[in-house]
């Protein structure tokens, strides 16, 4: 069992602060807090680096999805600088998900978010 599992869930509530934030001033705000200037985020969809490349990424997935949010779906699981964690994007209408992964993080030593490297468990037909 890690040590510092606080470490971890830190990095993964300010990342789903980040996908979850609808204006942009903000959402550029949470991005910066999560990952590092030079963070990246790789998944099936996309492979982007820089806080305003995430934020454009995160913007995309909301307009595609409106009246959605992201959510950690069990627990936050790491070790050294690398954490994993499966989530789901929940309607906050009816509170069906029509889209889950699962995600990978590195994070520096002040447990900013290197790198993501992200896996679409499920995804709606047509997606």
């Amino acid at each position: 069992m890690p040590a510092n599992t606080d470490r971890y869930e830190s990095a993964v509530a300010r990342y789903f602060e980040a996908w979850n934030a609808r204006e942009p001033e903000t959402r550029a705000k949470t991005v910066a807090a999560a990952w590092t200037a030079d963070g990246g985020y790789t998944d099936p969809l996309a492979d982007v680096g820089g806080h305003e490349q995430i934020a454009a990424v995160i913007a995309g997935a909301q307009e595609q999805f409106p009246g959605f949010a992201f959510r950690l779906a069990g627990t936050v699981d790491g070790h050294h600088d690398t954490a994993r964690f499966s989530w789901e994007l929940v309607s906050e209408t009816d509170g069906s998900a029509p889209v889950a992964g699962s995600d990978v993080i590195t994070l520096d030593a002040d447990g900013r978010i290197r790198s993501v490297l992200g896996f679409l468990d499920r995804v709606p037909a047509g997606m």
